[in-house]
């Protein structure tokens, strides 16, 4: 029996960190139906506009494309964007439900991986970003990657 693929990224939520200061992140379970798992495995999925609410005590996410998988059968799903579940312990749940009702965060998908064959999304609490924050981050990116290129050319000077 082959080991199983651990923690494959299958799909990344790349604007948020862009959109975001992520403050803390947690690991969930995806509660799939039918052929979503074979599709989410041939990386047919988009996490780009998903986002999760909390209610009744339980996560769900919203918007997350996963397409239909090609050689499915009745118990495929005919909507892709549809809202599904996710598994998280209760004291994890209450505890983003608490951070999240505080003025501008918001609960946001970053990543889609499978670990010992189960589906795993990873959230985060994440704060919006204000336009100038997003500037400031960008000009801080361009300087360490200035400050990057200097020392790579000092070091080939002094070969």
């Amino acid at each position: 029996m082959g080991k199983k693929a651990d923690g494959k990224v299958l799909a990344q939520n790349k604007k948020a960190s862009h959109d975001y200061f992520i403050e803390d992140t947690y690991e969930a379970g995806l509660v799939l139906t039918g052929t979503e798992i074979k599709s989410l495995r041939n990386g047919r999925a988009n996490i780009g506009d998903a986002f999760a609410t909390i209610r009744n005590g339980e996560i769900h996410i919203h918007n997350m494309h996963i397409s239909p998988f090609e050689q499915g059968n009745r118990s495929n799903p005919t909507d892709p964007t549809r809202t599904r579940k996710l598994l998280m312990h209760k004291e994890q749940i209450h505890k983003l439900l608490g951070l999240s009702k505080r003025d501008g965060f918001t609960i946001v998908p970053l990543k889609v991986y499978v670990r010992n064959g189960y589906a795993k999304l990873l959230i985060g609490l994440g704060k919006g970003k204000k336009e100038y924050d997003k500037r400031d981050s960008a000009a801080k990116r361009d300087a360490q990657r200035d400050i990057q290129r200097v020392l790579r050319e000092k070091q080939k000077i002094a070969r």
